[in-house]
């Protein structure tokens, strides 16, 4: 019995020749097959945002976007407006009241006072969403979700707005319909992507 005797149940198993040139390289069954790159096995496909992270949004802002802040600078435009029309009026109540024959009569001048004071009072209100408008508008560059949120809350209250201002010639609708417009716009998903993009 030889050491070599590929019969010989107790001899050193056979080894099968190394591969080489004319021979095709076959895996072997129960061992793996070699890794390409020094043992390292293929990563798989990385996401965009990569694990963990969120998928990045764009880098631009969106048309949608733009055109939702543009019909913000509308609405801020004519809360502006609006702002400058109660001031005028206002600067003429004393005057219209004299005219009017109001200011003899003491009752007569509670009721000036009082309507005085409404239009003091929506004055300080436009100009207060004019701000607000202004300040939505300047952070929609680099303002996260809430400016998004904000934007849509703002539009409800310009409609509002709107429907008290109907009748100054065609202001209240034409702020109705920019309203629409904006809420539809930010509610976009390109728009919330844009606010919910990461920051470096």
């Amino acid at each position: 019995m030889s050491f070599g005797d590929p019969n010989n149940p107790y001899g050193q198993p056979q080894q099968p020749p190394a591969p080489g040139y004319g021979y095709p390289q076959q895996a072997q069954p129960g061992v793996p097959p070699q890794q390409p790159y020094g043992g390292y096995p293929a990563a798989p496909p990385v996401q965009q945002g990569g694990y963990g992270y969120p998928p990045a949004g764009p880098a631009q802002m969106p048309g949608i976007t733009r055109a939702a802040q543009i019909m913000l600078g509308i609405i801020a435009l004519a809360h502006a407006v609006i702002a400058g029309l109660y001031a005028y009026a206002l600067s003429q109540w004393d005057q219209t009241m004299a005219d009017a024959g109001l200011t003899a009569d003491s009752e007569a001048q509670q009721f000036a006072d009082l309507g005085k004071g409404v239009v003091v009072f929506f004055l300080g209100l436009a100009a207060v969403f004019a701000i607000l408008g202004l300040v939505l508008l300047l952070q929609y560059g680099k303002g996260g979700n809430g400016v998004r949120v904000c934007s849509i809350v703002y539009g409800s209250f310009a409609i509002v707005t709107g429907i008290f201002m109907i009748a100054a010639y065609g202001l209240g609708l034409i702020i109705i319909i920019v309203a629409i417009l904006l809420i539809v716009f930010a509610a976009k998903r390109a728009t919330a992507e844009w606010f919910r993009r990461p920051r470096y």
